[in-house]
């Protein structure tokens, strides 16, 4: 039974819900053997998987069905399917991803999508998604920063909205159900095992218990922490914290991915991504001087493969062969990095960014085929005509590589029966993520945790963990808590200065004393935080909504803050100007966070990278 079914008997007129009346208050109760929070690609791969393998499976989602944050990632699925380089393979595609990640990826995550992205696409293609084609009639594939050869299937710069719009077909054409508009708030326990979650439908306030011995978390990432982001209102950092609360560890947290290229002007679209593709088809970063600024920023790391002239990376994007790539196709750590020195020395934009030129790069006929997405947003939502202006961009709060702690192979965190995919996860990126990796990513572990889920799920026969009705009402009480408050603060307020705090204190460029700061801001967020005030009633509601979400926020907040402070190098999406280059012992370790014993803070500890076998190790001789 779902909102999105049909109301019928015992249901309400409009809303849908389903109301058992013997229950205090009404609330609801179902059963499953697999919960899947959320409904991106991630999830919802996932919850087709655990179908396929024979579960009652059901998707928890915070919006609409169909409004998954993975209808922003543009650009494609990078994955070696050889279909413009035959020479291209799983082998270099790990070792773009681990160099990309410079080398703190979990090594087994990265071999497991490089092998297995070709087959997932493959697969979404079997179901329907209509790709881009080559000449020959193959999927066609794009170049991105960091990657070798151009790998990223694609369907024009929509290929997120294809993905989410084919996975969605399919998960109700096999009847999935699915609780649109509602957002999980607790998962339940019993001997250390997980037993279910609970959850309130946004549009009544009715209470959700969802009894499940195998819970997906699928959430996505943390960017309504900063006030400059791509992230829609979702990113609150859900699934972090609901595993962090439950037991798990995450790792990885100081590492959040600043995308080089979101708007900065004019306001309506701040912060909005401009997808990577601008650049792969032939667009080039300059300063107010006019300059094309990336040549004085290609590190010796990656100097053997990009090109130092202008008239080579020119060349390159006609006999790829034979030139070197462009420097505005290096990863984009280095991308953001160079970026925000620009700005910084003075030589950017009047409103605070570089420009991205493709207008006098490419003819409007091409634009208009290649970016149809990018070309109409702009136009519509800012007046913006890509194919006869530059665009002024800059940095903003992408994606974090950080995420819940897991086993390689089945995506299971630290808590039996919890599992996390997607961006919520952590290893897959190491220090930095590719372009093109996430949307692999999601549908190659998706699979992977759709089925470990079921099979643990069914393997428990009839002895599945019971949820405890005292966690119910301890659920339900937490939940109505800012009811309770008097004199209490509003949630935007702390919503605000938290998010300016982290945009200045913890943002792409990272020193200890800021960082300190920080920490000492967002203990004094939480305090504000325990008293806040929601006026009203729990329908249509979404002060209380954020004030809820707000909680999630500020654990992940200190979390990222917490692990930045402690990682004294830069690497990959962390950048510290106190220690401004990497550092051999810090390369051999990564950082992990748990809910300290009192549940009021976060502990961290270090942790050895797994070792990567010889084999393996040879890609990098």
């Amino acid at each position: 039974m779902t909102q999105a079914s049909a109301p019928g008997e015992g249901r309400h007129p409009m809303t849908g819900n389903a109301m058992s009346g013997d229950a205090p208050g009404g609330m609801e109760r179902h059963s499953y053997d697999v919960v899947v929070v959320g409904a991106g690609g991630a999830g919802l791969r996932a919850a087709i998987a655990a179908h396929d393998s024979g579960a009652r499976v059901a998707v928890v989602c915070k919006s609409l069905l169909g409004k998954a944050h993975t209808v922003m990632a543009e650009g494609g699925i990078a994955a070696s399917m050889g279909n413009s380089y035959p020479e291209d393979n799983w082998e270099v595609h790990f070792r773009d991803t681990m160099r990309g990640g410079k080398m703190l990826n979990n090594w087994r995550m990265a071999q497991l999508h490089a092998q297995e992205a070709p087959e997932r696409v493959m697969e979404l293609e079997d179901w329907g998604a209509l790709f881009d084609r080559t000449e020959d009639g193959l999927i066609s594939q794009r170049d991105f920063g960091g990657h070798k050869y151009a790998r990223l299937a694609h369907v024009g710069d929509r290929t997120g909205l294809e993905m989410i719009r084919t996975l969605q077909q399919r998960a109700v054409a096999l009847g999935i159900d699915v609780f649109m508009e509602c957002t999980v708030t607790d998962l339940f326990k019993a001997d250390d095992r997980i037993a279910g979650a609970f959850a309130y439908w946004r549009e009544s306030g009715r209470f959700i218990v969802f009894d499940a011995p195998s819970v997906i978390l699928a959430t996505g990432g943390i960017g309504k922490s900063f006030k400059v982001t791509s992230n829609s209102w979702e990113y609150t950092g859900d699934g972090h914290a609901l595993a962090m609360r439950a037991g798990a560890s995450l790792i990885n947290m100081e590492f959040v991915q600043f995308h080089p290229t979101g708007m900065v002007w004019p306001p309506s679209v701040k912060g909005l991504l401009v997808t990577e593709s601008v650049r792969g088809d032939g667009g080039i970063l300059t300063n107010s001087e006019g300059k094309r600024f990336m040549f004085d920023y290609i590190p010796d790391f990656f100097k053997t493969e990009t090109a130092d002239t202008v008239e080579e990376a020119d060349r390159w994007y006609d006999d790829k062969k034979n030139n070197r790539r462009p420097p505005e196709l290096l990863p984009r750590d280095e991308v953001a990095r160079a970026i925000n020195s620009e700005i910084k020395a003075g030589r950017g934009t009047p409103h605070g960014g570089i420009y991205l030129d493709i207008a006098s790069r490419r003819s409007p006929e091409f634009i208009r085929k290649r970016l149809p997405s990018m070309y109409h947003q702009f136009k519509e939502l800012a007046d913006v005509d890509i194919t006869a202006e530059p665009m002024e961009i800059g940095p903003t709060c992408h994606y974090v590589m950080g995420g819940v702690e897991v086993d390689a192979d089945t995506q299971e965190s630290a808590v039996t029966g919890l599992y996390a995919v997607g961006e919520c996860s952590g290893g897959m990126h190491g220090s930095n993520r590719l372009g093109g990796n996430s949307l692999g990513d999601l549908l190659v572990f998706g699979k992977r945790a759709g089925e470990a889920a079921t099979a643990y799920a069914r393997s428990l026969g009839d002895s599945r963990p019971q949820v405890d009705e005292k966690d119910v009402k301890s659920a339900q009480t937490s939940a109505l808590a800012p009811f309770e408050v008097e004199g209490g603060e509003n949630p935007y307020t702390i919503q605000s200065d938290l998010q300016q705090s982290m945009n200045d204190l913890v943002g792409i460029i990272r020193t200890a004393p800021e960082l300190e700061e920080s920490l000492s801001a967002i203990e004094a967020f939480k305090a504000r935080a325990s008293t806040m005030v929601v006026e009203g009633h729990r329908q249509y509601n979404p002060g209380w909504h954020l004030a809820l979400d707000l909680r999630n926020m500020l654990i992940v907040s200190e979390c990222i803050a917490k692990a930045a402070l402690a990682r004294e190098e830069s690497r990959g999406g962390h950048t510290r100007d106190d220690f401004p280059g990497p550092d051999e012992e810090w390369g051999t370790k990564n950082l992990v966070v748990t809910l300290n014993p009192e549940g009021t803070g976060v502990s961290l500890h270090e942790k050895p990278l797994p070792e990567m076998p010889d084999e393996l190790k040879g890609y990098f001789a």
